[in-house]
């Protein structure tokens, strides 16, 4: 029989086996009783001495738990009288009210018009841990952790009280001047300091680009199939999304000019198209950056992972050969680095800094400075550059590894695509297979992968996998390879 004391079921407050000090884990129990009626208001409880007895615990604990919640206002404690629970009817609701009331903001209720098109597009969720064929994911083992320690430490001691205020919105200064430095060579890309806003992430310079070049209804050119994360951007904006089909010399500009020949923006992945992986051919290059002078079409690039080539030299960005600037151009450290340093850059035509840099001031704020001072050093010292040249190296070897080990013991039913650079690769089902069924399948034996038929904004959807090769080692990939064939059947 459950004991009971005073009138309060003591039952629901035992216990369980678990972590954390006793004295929190028995406060959390009770102020759940109390929120969810459980404890009704003004019922006395057991004296601390008592309710220690009943449940096993030092009376210490309970004196603990009780403080704690008579200082958040749940208790009222009175010498001679006990404690009572303090908390008024009106203060709190029954666990299905509340359930209610979520179920109905879920569906969107009270949303804005932007807020129930973001909630509609859901992004993947990004990796907690490392597993096969997870896209873009870098070698993390392989990172130079101690010069970034050696980096971070360094200006951790050069922090300034100049450099704890609100830094600039624009971004740290030197690591502005180090990417432009650095673009210049490596990407062919033009561009002064002034010219380059740092970010947390791509998808932060393609919300604020969204917001600050589109009105409602304005026509946007996206790949088919192209990234989820720039639809949710531009969608979100309330912009009209043209798909625009990809082949193996990229965006189809002339069906892009026929679709939506007034369209206000094209967002491309040109030096390595997601997801198929192919590049855009110089004559449609030309063909884009003729039609966006001749329309006044904006063109935002993002280059994400075309520093990872393996045939040829990376090829150069369309923003350098932009005369009428007309291309804002998009890149991150996330996926050369590791994906919780959070920074990436959009460099933007003249015209746009001063729009930009204040929208930046009056929206997101500013990056933080420290990691912003310790990626700077990393670039300035060279560590950057020999980690970039060491990774191409790597992962060159990872793609071989993926590609022997398919033509090997790969499945017919699944064709791999274009593997020439980047960090993946595409998969294409042949017809009767389900990419949604065949992931739920590989999610259980932790073997990572993005399905490709979400990558489509129209009705006709290929059925695939993005498969990463750049996280894993190339033992690892060879057995993800058979088990992923095991699968297939």
């Amino acid at each position: 029989m459950p004991k009971r004391s005073q009138g309060v079921p003591l039952s629901f407050l035992m216990l369980d086996p678990g972590t954390g000090p006793l004295h929190r884990r028995l406060y959390e129990r009770l102020r759940e009783a109390i929120l969810s009626g459980a404890l009704a208001p003004r019922s006395r409880l057991p004296s601390t001495r008592t309710l220690a007895r009943e449940l096993g615990l030092s009376r210490g604990t309970v004196e603990e738990a009780f403080a704690q919640l008579d200082a958040e206002g749940f208790l009222e404690r009175r010498v001679g009288s006990g404690s009572l629970v303090a908390l008024p009817e009106h203060a709190r609701g029954p666990r299905a009210a509340v359930a209610r009331s979520g179920a109905m903001v879920a569906r969107g209720a009270g949303l804005s018009r932007r807020g129930r098109r973001m909630a509609g597009d859901v992004l993947p969720p990004e990796p907690r841990d490392v597993r096969p064929f997870t896209p873009c994911l870098p070698a993390l083992e392989l990172f130079p952790a101690k010069a970034w320690a050696r980096a971070v430490a360094r200006q951790a001691r050069a922090l300034s009280p100049e450099r704890m205020l609100h830094g600039e919105p624009e971004g740290f200064r030197p690591l502005r001047e180090a990417i432009a430095a650095h673009l210049g060579p490596a990407r062919g890309v033009r561009c002064g300091w002034r010219r380059v806003l740092v970010f947390s992430s791509t998808q932060q310079a393609l919300d604020l680009t969204a917001r600050l070049l589109l009105d409602e209804g304005d026509g946007v050119w996206l790949e088919e199939p192209g990234y989820l994360g720039a639809r949710v951007a531009f969608e979100s904006a309330g912009a009209r999304l043209h798909p625009v089909p990809v082949d193996a010399q990229g965006l189809q500009v002339d069906t892009g000019r026929t679709r939506a020949p007034r369209a206000r923006l094209a967002y491309v992945t040109p030096s390595h198209q997601y997801p198929l992986g192919v590049t855009m051919s110089l004559p449609r290059r030309l063909a884009l950056l003729e039609h966006a002078r001749a329309s006044g079409m904006w063109v935002l690039e993002d280059d994400y992972d075309s520093e990872f080539r393996y045939a040829t030299r990376p090829l150069a960005a369309i923003q350098g050969m932009d005369a009428a600037g007309r291309v804002l151009y998009a890149g991150t450290f996330n996926k050369v680095m590791f994906p919780s340093l959070r920074l990436a850059f959009l460099v933007v035509p003249e015209a746009l800094v001063e729009p930009f840099a204040a929208a930046r001031a009056a929206t997101e704020g500013h990056v933080p400075t420290l990691p912003q001072a310790a990626m700077a050093d990393f670039m300035d010292s060279g560590h950057y550059v020999t980690h970039l040249r060491h990774m191409r190296q790597v992962y060159s070897e990872r793609r071989a590894a993926l590609l022997d080990a398919w033509r090997r013991e790969g499945n017919p039913r699944l064709r791999l695509g274009t593997a020439e650079a980047g960090m993946h690769v595409t998969a294409f089902l042949t017809e009767g297979c389900e990419d949604l069924t065949l992931l739920e399948r590989m999610d259980a034996r932790r073997l990572g992968a993005r399905r490709l038929s979400p990558l489509y904004l129209g009705r006709k959807r290929q059925q695939g996998l993005v498969l990463g090769f750049s996280g894993a080692s190339p033992a690892g990939l060879r057995v993800a390879v058979r088990e992923l064939s095991r699968l297939l059947g």
